[in-house]
């Protein structure tokens, strides 16, 4: 036997068949993540190439000083200045410059909040600051400052302070690469958010069409699965299934899986930046990726139980509530309004208290965890490359660009912890899907251009049990003939609506053979089988709709005159004519706006209109009152020629003109013959139909 696809693996089949949307939605994410990130480099670039750059060393000379033409100069009381990188992108110059004796050494230090030009020094090693006291000088802006080199005595020298004109004059030339570099930056951070918002409407928009194809793959195998498995399941079950489970799903691949995708290209994105500007500090980040890894896997681990028991409370209270809503009649008529709610409410705190265990796990391993080992690192990172050893390390711009990214890195690592909850509860709803789509089906047949048997059906030697080991059919064996009409009939239980249930291919029958027409329906397609059959049930089943739709049910063969001509002939067309709407009416739904009888008349209607060789009417008449019960045996009479007609009956003065009636006792024909013919046998058929008219009681007790 083939082992089953994981769940994983099944919900990656779906995601497939979008292949290429998702393959384009990434490359998109990757050109967004890349303009996103390209920021903090580009202000490293603006930090160390032209902030800092001004405290680079300078070569200072006198203004009427030859320089080569080109070369980048600032003039400053009366001197001429120039850079060291202007020099070095003019090798022939620089080099002149920085030989001459004419030129010498200076600097420009950042002290404090002032600028300080330094030009009577040889050496500019060592910590610079300002003097405790730089009183005394002449000129109000000269100042002294100190320098203290390892191992020797601090020096105190003259310095100049800049004014704010002179600064800004040593920036002329980068002003405008500045500009160039920040215009670049916010055109990134547009271009970002730009291909972002295609990338989420592409993602999540394929999210959509792959929940959409999973619900119609759900909604396409029920009408497969044997209805035997809805005997046993609660339908609010089903319903949850498609509803919530999808649903959930749906928050996979629309959550998580866009958070998970959009956080590890984020994640590589950040550590190849991280590579660029300092290997070393790059080294170091790279033990989060197995820490976070096993908190994750711990995560999971613990918080599983708790999610799959949350998702199984939420199926029965969907279960609960549906059945709650479809016998509220008889919940309020026998007061068990506090009993239904005392076993909601303790499924209800079931699924609390799971939940809060679940969201402690989260508590403890994912936000929490993951800020304080980001902040942790942050600090250290700082302390370490701090402080007086900050420009012997790394640069400032390389340090700010780092410190910038790592705050990045543990975003997306909280995202991706803050997701697991819903891929958590995604995966439990998964794994209930595909056990739904697991379950053995038949598909279903195109039926177009069957032809319509002639309506001949033999039961041989039919056997069968729901259960195994508990038959409730057995030896059943008779035939029915072409336009005959066969009723069952026998007290609850004793098998009438397992024999129809068996005709119409519900069930398949545990020993003997059905045939119609002298062919087996075992061998029949579903759609086969029950293209010329039509059938009314005890308590019909009308759609939200109009009463047309509820004829027709959108059958392109059943036009508006054949939906009149059906109710004409039922008699429904009476109490229809006079409604508000007519044949229009809005019916909504289950018809409840419409008494028992007229529900069953528009379903007569139904039956009728599909033309069925054969009809089934499996306690039709029970409902219905008896003004109403005689249009429908007029109707029945006109509408039964031609056809087979079986009929389960409780009132038996509605099969007195029955061709054959089988009386069924515990799953077995006990009898069998027209109305006449069992009256005269005075058997079971005899005590029940004198029950009915009113006989002994003690007849009605050796009936029973």
């Amino acid at each position: 036997m083939t082992p089953k696809p994981t769940v994983v693996r099944r919900l990656m089949s779906y995601a497939m068949l979008y292949k290429m949307r998702i393959a384009a939605a990434l490359l998109v994410l990757c050109c967004a993540v890349g303009a996103e990130l390209a920021g903090p480099y580009i202000a490293k670039t603006i930090i160390d190439k032209h902030i800092n750059s001004v405290q680079l060393p300078w070569y200072e000379g006198d203004v009427g000083q030859q320089v080569p033409e080109g070369l980048r100069t600032v003039e400053l009381n009366g001197k001429r200045y120039s850079r060291a990188d202007w020099l070095a992108a003019d090798s022939s110059a620089g080099s002149s410059i920085t030989s001459s004796a004419q030129w010498k050494e200076v600097r420009f230090m950042q002290l404090e909040r002032g600028m300080y030009l330094i030009n009577t020094m040889s050496r500019f090693d060592g910590s610079w600051s300002l003097a405790p006291d730089s009183s005394g000088l002449e000129g109000s802006q000269q100042v002294l400052v100190q320098v203290v080199r390892e191992g020797a005595a601090p020096e105190i020298i003259p310095a100049r302070r800049l004014s704010g004109a002179e600064v800004a004059s040593l920036y002329r030339y980068d002003v405008g690469a500045v500009i160039r570099w920040l215009s670049l930056f916010v055109g990134l951070l547009v271009t970002a958010s730009l291909l972002h918002y295609v990338q989420a409407f592409t993602l999540q928009s394929t999210a959509l069409r792959i929940i959409q194809r999973m619900r119609m793959d759900l909604m396409r195998h029920i009408q497969r699965i044997p209805i035997r498995y809805f005997d046993s399941t609660p339908i609010g079950q089903v319903v949850s299934r498609i509803a919530n489970d999808t649903e959930a799903i749906r928050d996979l691949f629309m959550s998580f899986m866009a958070t998970f995708v959009v956080s590890t290209i984020n994640i590589v994105g950040i550590y190849i930046a991280l590579f660029l500007l300092d290997v070393r500090l790059a080294l170091v980040t790279l033990v989060f990726i197995p820490l976070f890894a096993v908190v994750m896997v711990v995560h999971l681990k613990f918080s599983k139980k708790y999610v799959t028991v949350m998702r199984a409370r939420l199926s029965d209270m969907n279960a609960m509530i549906s059945e709650s809503i479809a016998v509220m009649p008889i919940l309020q008529a026998f007061r068990q309004e506090k009993a239904r709610l005392d076993e909601f409410e303790e499924l209800n705190e079931d699924r609390y208290r799971n939940n809060v265990k679940q969201f402690r796990v989260f508590s403890l391993s994912s936000r929490n965890f993951t800020g304080l080992i980001g902040a942790l690192f942050t600090a250290g990172t700082i302390w370490y490359f701090g402080g007086q050893s900050l420009h012997t390390a790394i640069s400032f711009g390389v340090f700010y660009a780092f410190i910038d990214y790592l705050g990045r890195f543990f975003q997306p690592i909280i995202g991706i912890f803050d997701q697991l909850m819903n891929a958590q509860r995604a995966i439990v709803s998964a794994e209930k899907v595909f056990h739904l789509l697991d379950l053995e089906g038949r598909e279903l047949e195109d039926a177009v251009g069957v032809a319509r048997p002639e309506g001949h059906v033999a039961f041989d030697n039919i056997s069968f049990a729901y259960k195994e080991g508990e038959p409730v059919l057995r030896n059943i064996t008779f035939e029915a003939n072409k336009g005959e009409t066969v009723a069952l009939v026998g007290h609850t239980g004793s098998g009438k609506s397992s024999i129809m249930n068996l005709l119409l291919g519900f069930y398949e029958p545990t020993e003997g053979e059905i045939r119609i027409d002298g062919k087996s329906i075992a061998g029949m397609s579903k759609q086969q089988l029950r293209k010329h059959m039509g059938i009314v049930l005890q308590d019909p089943f009308l759609f939200a709709g109009d009463i047309k739709f509820n004829v027709s049910l959108h059958n392109k063969d059943i036009d508006e005159s054949k939906v009149k001509q059906a109710l004409v002939d039922v008699g429904a067309a009476g109490f229809i004519e006079k409604l508000p709407g007519g044949y229009d009416e809005p019916v909504v739904e289950r018809g409840s706006t419409l008494s028992a009888g007229q529900r069953q008349l528009i379903s007569f209607a139904r039956a009728l209109a599909f033309d069925p060789a054969i009809l089934i009417l499996d306690e039709a008449t029970a409902s219905i009152d008896s003004e109403t019960e005689g249009l429908i045996q007029q109707a029945l009479k006109v509408v039964s020629e031609g056809r087979t007609t079986f009929v389960i009956a409780h009132r038996l003065s509605t099969i007195r003109e029955a061709d054959l009636i089988l009386v069924l006792h515990r799953g077995e024909i006990v009898e069998r013959g027209n109305h006449e013919q069992l009256m005269q046998l005075q058997g079971r058929y005899y005590r029940m139909y004198q029950l009915q008219k009113g006989g002994e009681k003690s007849t009605a007790n050796r009936a029973i």
